[in-house]
């Protein structure tokens, strides 16, 4: 019998995720086995935090990966901090505003909406309307929406949440290790993240991270948080303090992984980083204006490393992309919703983002139209 893995081919990830993941999260991968409540582990873990908390700029003490993607981050978030009843504001323009959306309806939220544009940010002075017009237990938003390429304006609806009772929840899927987030000045609460983006990791983990707000309001819950295994409370007794209680078997060997890089990222330098994010994008659309090919996302709000250009007149996109996967080895997203067909989707994070893979890409697609 043929042994299938052998078959895997190297591919250029430049879709919307996951990224190219660094040789060295590889490397660390493959290291043996501890168990998880080995005091080495232990040590791994705390170093995880650490560095996690010095990437988004936070003193938070409940800072640490769940177990799951950046999805099983949603539910996290959530599952802990909305009750039945909870007033909630979910601010969308794409696919996972509307993620939030659902999910806040199955916990029997009070779920008010407002919605954008796909392909434009979130309105601040709306926001700001829909504030004065009611009193939310929690307000959420997308960072950096990954269906249409979008930076929202975290920082100024942070700024209107001040002194407020809502808890603010952000998605950072997309963003962490590819921007700067600064939880504690921008006023975030929440945040959840994944490893498969930005952190060059395969998919498999969620970063996450509560301020002091938001672990007041879990320990403040009225019912016990209806998920057992993303349930803080539990968790926290794991990831925190000198004796730790046992909750489910950590995933050891991934944990490896987004150590190594979370350390990469410090290593480099997190101005360095973002940097190389922003200079690769700028390539990538200079190479693309070239070709005829022009963005969806105006400039002042565009992402550097999810970019949505307008597929051009006579393309065939299933064609392309397929073509792209089979010949040139590199996968591009397609779009989603609205989007649908009338966009590709080019990811440059993490280790994806380097001039090599740009010029890689630009060079077959002008090989293709």
């Amino acid at each position: 019998m043929e042994n299938v893995l052998d078959t895997i081919e190297e591919i250029t990830l430049m879709g919307p995720g996951p990224s190219c993941v660094h040789p060295s999260v590889l490397t660390a991968l493959s290291k043996s086995t501890l168990g998880h409540l080995d005091p080495s582990f232990i040590s791994i873990m705390d170093e995880i935090k650490t560095l996690m908390r010095g990437l988004l700029h936070t003193g938070n003490q409940l800072t640490m990966p769940v177990s799951g993607t950046g999805s099983a981050g949603m539910e996290t978030a959530f599952v802990n901090l909305v009750e039945k009843a909870d007033k909630v504001l979910v601010l969308i323009n794409g696919v996972f505003g509307m993620r939030m959306q659902d999910v806040a309806g199955r916990l029997g939220a009070d779920v008010d909406t407002l919605a954008f544009e796909w392909g434009t940010p979130v309105v601040v002075d709306d926001v700001k309307t829909a504030l004065a017009k009611k009193d939310y237990d929690l307000v959420a938003v997308v960072h950096a929406e990954t269906s249409t390429g979008v930076e929202n304006p975290v920082a100024e609806i942070g700024a209107l949440l001040k002194d407020k009772k809502a808890i603010f929840l952000v998605d950072a899927v997309t963003s962490f290790g590819g921007m700067e987030i600064r939880m504690d000045d921008w006023g975030i609460d929440a945040l959840y993240s994944g490893t498969q983006k930005c952190l060059s990791c395969p998919p498999g983990l969620a970063p996450l991270s509560f301020s002091d707000k938001a672990v007041e309001k879990l320990k403040n819950r009225t019912d016990k948080v209806p998920n057992w295994y993303l349930d803080l409370t539990m968790l926290m007794n794991y990831w925190d303090g000198a004796t730790r209680a046992y909750h489910h078997t950590a995933p050891i060997n991934m944990l490896y992984g987004l150590y190594q890089a979370l350390y990469l990222i410090h290593e480099e330098g997190e101005t360095a980083v973002y940097q190389r994010h922003r200079d690769n994008h700028t390539l990538l659309v200079k190479g693309l204006a070239e070709l005829g090919i022009d963005m969806l996302v105006d400039s002042a709000c565009r992402l550097p490393m999810l970019n949505s250009v307008n597929i051009p007149e006579g393309a065939d996109d299933a064609a392309v992309r397929s073509t792209l996967l089979k010949e040139y080895k590199i996968e591009m997203g397609a779009g989603l919703g609205p989007l649908a067909g009338k966009i590709w989707r080019i990811g440059l994070m993490g280790h994806t983002a380097r001039p090599e893979n740009v010029e890689k890409l630009l060079a077959a697609l002008k090989a293709l139209l």
